[in-house]
């Protein structure tokens, strides 16, 4: 009576044992690559900001020299975005797609990293000024959630800097609407987001080299999916 199922039972463990298929081992192999090597453009696309970072034991006292050395962040985004697309398309071109992707996207995208850095910065110092006040902690929320909006657009207009032919600055408004509409999705990616940022100020050079390009596809793919119809 019992053979059938021992028969069943063994057919599925024989299924599960069953090795994957070649092209399954590619498409892992070449994710893992792509993702090291963006890893490493990465680097050494931000490579004094990471000499700073390792040098500087207390980053936030010095931010304003850390916010200019940020810029050099917005055109790197730009390149490990054109990888990013090219690994969707099936292309594991890395260097050739992180090239394009920055040549392309380098002007926008330093525009948009500066603009964003430049408001976020006049609101934390806004924020902290009122923060002593009788009425600070009533406006504190509103300079965080300024800052957390501001963020948001501006990585979602980073996403479309390396596309040819696209007008980001046409794309701020519909950006704005499509994240507080989809606030919860816009939040998770910039949680994911901020994850990436702890790991490069907690350890600059082995958080970017081995998890930062996971956790930016991460963050990219929510962001497009959330402003998608704004394209």
């Amino acid at each position: 009576m019992s053979a059938p199922g021992n028969v069943s039972e063994g057919g599925v463990a024989r299924r599960l044992l069953r090795p994957a298929r070649q092209e399954t081992y590619e498409k892992v192999f070449s994710t893992v690559y792509v993702g090291l090597m963006t890893n490493v453009l990465l680097a050494l696309s931000c490579a004094p900001l990471l000499l700073a970072l390792a040098v500087v034991r207390d980053p936030l006292a010095s931010w304003p020299f850390f916010a200019v050395l940020s810029l050099l962040c917005g055109p790197a985004l730009a390149g490990a975005f054109g990888c990013f697309e090219a690994l969707g398309e099936g292309d594991t071109g890395v260097l050739r797609a992180f090239r394009d992707g920055y040549r392309r996207g380098w002007r926008r995208a330093l525009a948009v990293w500066a603009a964003a850095v430049t408001a976020v910065a006049v609101l934390a110092v806004d924020a902290v000024a009122v923060g002593g006040t009788s009425f600070g902690p009533a406006l504190v929320p509103f300079f965080c959630t300024a800052a957390a909006l501001v963020a948001a657009v501006a990585f979602a207009l980073l996403t479309f800097a390396g596309e040819p032919g696209v007008r980001l600055r046409a794309l701020v408004l519909p950006c704005l609407f499509l994240i507080a509409r989809r606030w919860y999705l816009a939040a998770a990616g910039l949680v994911v987001l901020g994850l990436a940022v702890a790991v490069v100020l907690v350890k600059p050079v082995a958080g970017l080299l081995l998890l930062v390009s996971p956790l930016l596809y991460a963050a990219w793919a929510t962001t497009r999916y959330v402003v998608a119809a704004a394209r």
